[in-house]
């Protein structure tokens, strides 16, 4: 494997790329930088203290006393020299050395090109300038119309500090650069470790292993990844177990009344059955075949859902009417199982969808609440406006539960088995098809799954749609 590949080796690089970079920006552009400044300080000093000696020169007496205060006050060589005018077809002045305050020959000054420069332009002139191998800054400025004061700072020093800085800095850079690599492959490789945890973890899900939980306590990026994968862990563990409950049930949902059929279709060979045993069996056997035909209907309906193949039409829906049909549907049944059922309605209450899908949501919520409540509870059909409400005064539903209970193949623990775990499911996205909501609240004695729709205008809009995708958007502008 290419070692550069890794994510420690390039986020080491990387580092190594900054710190050199910001580096090379010191070194080519604050180290001049600085150089300039000392220069410019130097000569800014010598220009300050420049009039005060260009006013004495004219009263100087003693000149080697007068030269040392000067040079002194302006931290600089002090020369004053005689200029001699250009004569001969000569392009500039030339110079006499009058007076230096280092009191030597000053051949090294000899006509000095900042002197000239001002005595020529007969203004004062400054810059930098070679003596052999020393530099220097300096200025100068006309006296009157026979003398130049020059005043030479070497620049030795500054420069010599400027080297040692540029010295120190590489030495420094060469340091930070091994320490960021050094720093920088450390961290990244223990950051690789936690993404190489974060892959391992992946794959363990990816083949169907639930049971390792995903763990990084940080409260980082990638902490809060591992925190949504062991959220996905944990769900996909849910639906995993639900998908094998929902194979046993639908196995055996599918294998009772195919053994009974087989059962009573041998038995219906036997030519000793009377006509009543014969009609009693057949009964049995048209149960057996219509509990077949809805665990059929459920599953080639959640199929549809999900293709957006759903057929569902849209017209103006009467709850009142619906609430009735359900109340003496499931009237009998809620008497078989000791469930006092009530109706409450405020009259008509019209709702946009499908009648025959709103009335199949009904059954599912009014079943859910006989089947899964103990005898002696209460159930209500209560319609509010454009909602359908099935209300139950029972122990109710875990609240850790409720958000849970209309997944597909979900069951409430603890709760009687019954049914492929399908119901709530298909209700809920038949209702979103209608461009509805199905909400549940549960609180111990008092629980209601609530069917909102639409509301119907006045105009009695009719229509039909397929599946699930841009329902709501048909159903509110009426397109067809």
């Amino acid at each position: 494997m290419n070692p550069f590949r890794s994510v420690g080796a390039r986020l080491s690089l990387a580092l190594v790329a900054v710190v050199a970079l910001a580096l090379v920006l010191v070194y080519f552009i604050v180290v001049p930088s600085l150089r300039q400044r000392l220069v410019d300080a130097k000569l800014n000093r010598m220009q300050d203290a420049l009039p005060s000696i260009v006013r004495d020169i004219p009263n100087t007496v003693v000149w080697a006393d007068d030269l040392e205060t000067w040079q002194s006050r302006a931290d600089a060589r002090v020369v004053v020299y005689q200029i001699l005018s250009a004569a001969h077809g000569e392009s500039h002045s030339s110079l006499l050395r009058y007076q230096d305050s280092c009191h030597v020959s000053c051949l090294d000054l000899r006509d000095d090109p900042v002197a000239v420069a001002a005595a020529d332009s007969r203004s004062r002139r400054s810059r930098t300038v070679k003596h052999g191998d020393d530099e220097a800054a300096e200025v100068a400025e006309p006296v009157d119309s026979d003398n130049v004061v020059l005043l030479s700072a070497s620049l030795h020093d500054p420069i010599a500090n400027v080297q040692t800085v540029q010295r120190r800095l590489v030495e420094a850079g060469v340091l930070a650069l091994l320490l960021a690599l050094g720093v920088g492959y450390g961290a990244a490789f223990l950051f690789a470790r936690r993404i190489k945890r974060l892959e391992a973890a992946a794959e363990r899900i990816a083949a169907g292993r639930f049971d390792e939980p995903v763990v990084d306590r940080s409260a980082d990026e990638l902490g809060q990844l591992a925190r949504a994968f062991d959220r996905m862990r944990l769900r996909l563990a849910q639906l995993e177990r639900a998908r094998r409950e929902f194979i046993g049930n639908a196995s055996h949902e599918l294998r009772t009344p195919l053994f009974s059929l087989r059962g009573f279709i041998e038995l219906l060979t036997d030519e000793d059955l009377d006509d009543s045993t014969r009609a009693e069996f057949l009964d049995t056997m048209r149960e057996q075949v219509d509990r077949l035909q809805r665990l059929a209907e459920d599953l080639l309906d959640l199929t549809r859902l999900d293709a957006g193949r759903m057929h569902i039409e849209r017209q103006r829906v009467d709850l009142h009417e619906v609430a009735e049909d359900l109340y003496a549907e499931f009237r009998a049944v809620a008497v078989a199982t000791d469930h006092p059922l009530e109706l409450e309605t405020d009259g008509a209450a019209a709702a946009l969808g499908d009648e025959g899908r709103v009335l199949r949501i009904g059954r599912a919520l009014v079943e859910n609440a006989l089947v899964h409540t103990p005898s002696g509870t209460r159930v209500v059909v209560r319609v509010v406006d454009n909602s359908l409400a099935v209300c139950d005064d029972g122990s109710g539903i875990p609240r850790e539960q409720v958000a849970n209970i209309f997944d597909r193949f979900y069951r409430v623990e603890g709760a009687k088995a019954s049914g492929s775990g399908l119901g709530l499911a298909i209700a809920k996205e038949l209702a979103e098809a209608m461009g509805g909501t199905l909400e549940a609240l549960s609180a111990p004695g008092d629980t209601s799954f609530t069917l909102r729709l639409p509301a119907a205008g006045s105009g009695g809009q009719r229509g039909r749609f397929h599946g699930k995708t841009d329902t709501r958007a048909d159903i509110e502008t009426g397109v067809v």
